[in-house]
């Protein structure tokens, strides 16, 4: 069976109003723990939809970390050491679980490839999530040794807080602090209907990103970067397609999902901390980072940058300890170099940022906001370095990263239709006509109009609107209106629900 979609008509017409009925149903029952039971059994079943044995590794994940994270709490004060060897019990567990099912075969294959040796892949299921409510355990068990967290919550609200199904599959990475008050608040158990109404609104237009946005601009994407994984030669406006696309894609995808995510919370009542704060309009590498996925940029500044001594152990170490950071983020998103290439890429790019903030500060120049040119300027080069980034974040191999760079940078020809080239003759100096365009949604020439256009309303909307977050709700209600009719269609006609791009880490 396929995972429950949040884009899927089983979820949305099933599982959902299933889980909200029962919710309310619960609300006005006797006791203050029955909600939270049949969120916690609603949460254990959409988990467990695609492929139960995923419960064998998510039931004693949350019943391990619990009981380890109280015994930390009970021996904080007396046996202190005792309670740091819990920990480091505990964070290994956790670790460990993510490096079998996660990295194994990624590991041992690199080890033998590097010794010579021969090494067969196996078949291990990747429980769905393992990274995301790792990272938040590994938070609370922390927290608990630190004494942040002074009070150890009940064995239900913890289980709602690691299982809530609206974020166990791909974020945002919920910190325990931010979601168990509320849980654990009366108010949870009273009905905010304005609340509801904005989960609803949210739901919707993220799934509208989903369905009538990053959906379409993953064609473009999938037919060039599949061309390259097979060895085909990508010619300059095919790359850019691919590249574009799936920059485009990866944007409308993330920040839909993230927008459902937040959405589905509140229609339960409970609020998720924001995720996604259109970061393509960051000035600067290190703005895009406290922009884009911020709760894990948060949880890697918080967890690995700062324990790894962070900006005050000197500037060189500061920058190995940035590299470091965004190393090992490159390798949480996937089990491949491909993945860690990016993340190196972005550490180099967030130490060139340092290094040019410093040379300002070095001459004299104000290290306030920049002049409309320079915001503009750096947001360009931003967006591009962010583009070429997430070719190795894409490409099957890094051999599919290399014919789309360099398809981009012109080595394997330009080719367009003829029928653009003769509108156009000065192409022809430039370019080489042909009848169809591999890559280009057909090979037609409404085909490349069709693929330039929609990229020009993608980046549009992400330059020149503001992101949904940052208007009123009565205001995402009205959104709602254009987009619905499209959300209903794609719905009805557009076949099997595509998958999050985030589910796969």
């Amino acid at each position: 069976m396929r995972p429950v979609l949040f884009n899927s008509v089983p979820f949305i017409v099933g599982f959902l109003p299933l889980a909200l009925a029962g919710f309310f149903v619960m609300r006005v029952l006797p006791g203050r723990s029955t909600p939270i039971f049949w969120l916690v059994a609603a949460s254990l079943f959409f988990y467990g939809w695609w492929d139960y044995h995923n419960l064998f590794i998510l039931v004693p994940s949350v019943v391990l970390n619990y009981l380890i994270g109280r015994a930390i709490g009970d021996y904080r004060e007396k046996r202190l050491a005792l309670a740091r060897a819990l920990l480091v019990l505990g964070i290994a567990l956790n670790l460990g679980a993510i490096a079998y099912f996660k990295y194994f075969n990624f590991l041992a294959g690199s080890i033998a490839a590097l010794s010579g040796a021969e090494y067969t892949i196996r078949h291990i299921l990747l429980p769905i999530g393992i990274s995301f409510f790792t990272f938040q355990q590994i938070k609370f068990l922390v927290d608990r040794y630190t004494g942040k967290t002074a009070v150890h919550p009940d064995f239900k609200s913890y289980a709602m807080f690691v299982t809530f199904f609206p974020h166990v599959i791909a974020g945002p990475i919920v910190q325990h602090d931010e979601l168990l008050p509320q849980i654990q608040n009366r108010w949870f158990e009273r009905f905010s209907a304005e609340l509801f109404v904005d989960g609803i609104a949210l739901f919707l237009l993220g799934l509208a990103k989903k369905l009538v946005l990053a959906d379409q601009f993953g064609v473009y994407a999938d037919e060039g970067f599949n061309a390259a994984a097979a060895g085909e030669p990508i010619s300059f406006f095919v790359a850019w397609g691919a590249a574009i696309g799936y920059t485009l894609q990866l944007y409308f995808d993330f920040s839909g999902y993230s927008d459902m995510a937040i959405g589905l919370a509140r229609m339960f009542g409970l609020r998720f901390p924001i995720n996604f704060n259109s970061p393509y309009k960051a000035v600067n590498i290190i703005e895009f980072w406290r922009r884009w996925h911020i709760t894990l940029s948060r949880f890697l500044r918080e967890y690995l940058y700062f324990p790894l001594g962070g900006n005050r152990r000197g500037r060189a170490r500061r920058y190995v300890n940035l590299m470091t950071t965004m190393l090992l983020g490159g390798l949480w998103h996937g089990a491949g170099w491909t993945f860690v290439v990016w993340g190196g890429l972005h550490g180099v790019f967030i130490v060139i940022n340092h290094l040019w903030h410093g040379l300002r500060r070095a001459v004299g120049l104000p290290a306030g906001q920049p002049t409309i040119p320079g915001r503009i300027a750096g947001t360009v080069i931003t967006f591009f370095a962010v583009l070429v980034g997430w070719v190795f974040f894409r490409a099957a191999s890094f051999t599919a990263a290399s014919d789309v760079l360099a398809g981009m940078a012109g080595q394997h020809g330009a080719v367009l239709p003829t029928q653009i080239v003769n509108l156009i003759p000065l192409l022809g100096r430039f370019v080489t006509s042909a009848g169809t365009v591999p890559g280009l949604a057909g090979g037609t020439v409404l085909g490349f109009v069709a693929m330039v256009g929609l990229f020009a309303i993608g980046l549009a909307i992400i330059f020149l609107t503001p992101h949904l977050h940052q208007i009123t709700p009565r205001t995402r209600l009205l959104l709602l209106l254009p987009s619905f009719a499209f959300v209903v269609q794609n719905l009805l006609f557009s076949g099997s629900a595509a998958p999050f791009l985030y589910f796969q880490f």
